[in-house]
């Protein structure tokens, strides 16, 4: 993984004259393109008021998770903790939400704006044990730039 060349693609990506939606689309786009162990790319956030996550922009087999309940799944887990989430080997998972027996292991990262978690970054892999920090380390600054936009 090449953080560097990923983090200026996702910089210019940012700065394109388009809107929000596309940007985010593209930003799925390429690192599921570009990080072969990454096999669903998506965003999730805030639903309004309700203590909910909504399935935005993402790249990947579609998902009947488009809505889940703050502390549900991993992604519900980190509405809650405000904290990143790297899970290994989601079948040691007691709270985890299937995505399809091909999920192995998955990254979810928050995004904050003014302070608040509005949203995340969610990475689902067909491999175990394949996150490391460098994936976190990318996933943060995708985050950071993404909450510029929003």
């Amino acid at each position: 993984m090449e953080i560097d060349i990923l983090k200026n693609k996702v910089a210019t990506i940012i700065t394109e004259k388009t809107n929000v939606s596309n940007k985010l689309q593209a930003i799925c786009d390429l690192l599921e393109n570009q990080i072969s162990y990454y096999d669903w790319v998506g965003f999730y956030f805030k639903n309004d008021d309700k203590e909910e996550l909504k399935l935005a922009q993402y790249t990947g087999e579609e998902t009947a998770h488009t809505i889940i309940p703050f502390g549900k799944g991993i992604c519900g887990q980190v509405a809650v903790s405000n904290t990143n989430f790297v899970v290994q080997d989601v079948s040691e998972q007691d709270n985890y939400i299937s995505c399809g027996w091909k999920v192995k292991s998955e990254i979810v990262i928050p995004i904050f704006v003014n302070g608040e978690n509005i949203g995340q970054i969610d990475i689902d892999s067909h491999t175990a044990n394949t996150f490391t920090t460098k994936d976190e380390e990318l996933l943060e600054y995708v985050c950071k730039k993404v909450s510029t936009i929003l």
